[in-house]
């Protein structure tokens, strides 16, 4: 009797046995570290000869080089919103079905943006170091006061899921909000980027990254800013123009920025590091124990479609299937 092989899916992080049910006796995995770090691509293009499917965070660049290694390869999943790891033309040309997570990032994000503007605006991260620093011996009424959310005005760069989110939790604390999109709209919150740079107290950005938003927010554009001015990225790094924010800040012209995301991730601006205005983490905007769960299992379902013959949720292009073939 001949031996079946299962198709062969990576997964580039190590995750929880659970998520993976529906691909159980569809397919055998292959996981990265334990130590929950990302296999590096020199990894995955040694694995990419017999590989039918790979989840990965977006790090992994689907490129012709990959997909060269790769003849088995039938779809690529990203675990994010973001889809400008891969090359979706060259991957329908190929055969390779590209998909991302549309949904389950987006609450989760928004209330990270929504963290990030009070936590700015309130000077949290700042006060917290003086208290744990051992600065602090008397009440100070007036030394730390910040700025009140309310009858401030949000403008809201990319108004996708996310964007509609942040803009809705916005509203609860009583912030007038402005967006900005490629397409324009009747809303009357629809503003010209201009004038919503012009009127807005704090400016978040949830944009995909593409040929439109890349270094959208640069020296121009945050000269336009309101003196005085806070902005927020939990979109992509490459969206701004990070030594052209370093210049505002140093300027006074802009209050603060929070920062989850960087131009050239994990490298941080030096500058950035030091300015006690400035909010940085590690890319954790989307990231709760909830919505990862939501977003691998998504990602394994369609994986699981491909190899049972069926179109995945959340297409990014069209290919033509490739036949599921056991060896």
């Amino acid at each position: 009797m001949v031996s079946r092989k299962l198709p062969l899916v990576l997964i580039t992080n190590a995750v929880p046995p659970a998520v993976l049910a529906p691909l159980e006796g569809l397919a055998r995995v292959v996981t990265g570290p334990a130590s929950g770090h990302l296999m590096s691509r020199a990894e995955v293009l040694q694995l990419a000869p017999d590989l039918d499917g790979i989840i990965n965070q977006t790090e992994l660049r689907v490129d012709l080089e990959l997909l060269e290694r790769a003849p088995n390869l039938k779809i690529v999943a990203n675990v994010a919103i973001g889809a400008d790891n891969l090359d979706l033309q060259l991957m329908a040309h190929h055969g390779v079905f590209a998909t991302n997570v549309p949904h389950a990032f987006v609450d989760a994000t928004a209330d990270f943006t929504l963290g990030m503007i009070l936590a700015i605006a309130r000077r949290i991260v700042e006060a917290d170091h003086y208290v744990r620093s051992g600065a602090w011996n008397n009440f100070q009424p007036g030394v730390w006061d910040g700025a009140l959310l309310r009858n401030k005005t949000l403008g809201i760069i990319g108004y996708g899921a996310i964007g509609r989110a942040v803009g809705h939790r916005a509203g609860a604390f009583g912030m007038r909000v402005l967006h900005h999109r490629r397409t324009p709209c009747e809303s009357p919150e629809y503003s010209s980027l201009d004038r919503l740079l012009r009127e807005s107290d704090f400016v978040s950005l949830h944009t995909p990254l593409n040929a439109d938003s890349h270094r959208l927010i640069d020296a121009r554009r945050l000269g336009q800013m309101k003196p005085g001015a806070y902005l927020i990225n939990a979109a992509r790094g490459r969206v701004v123009d990070e030594q052209a924010l370093v210049d505002a800040l140093r300027s006074g012209r802009l209050a603060g920025a929070a920062l989850d995301v960087f131009e050239n991730e994990p490298q941080v601006h030096p500058e950035l590091k030091n300015m006690s205005n400035v909010i940085l983490t590690p890319h954790i905007g989307g990231g709760t124990l909830e919505s990862r769960h939501d977003a691998r299992y998504f990602c394994v379902e369609n994986v699981a479609r491909v190899l049972s013959g069926q179109r995945p949720h959340a297409l990014l292009n069209a290919p033509l299937p490739k036949p599921i073939t056991l060896a």
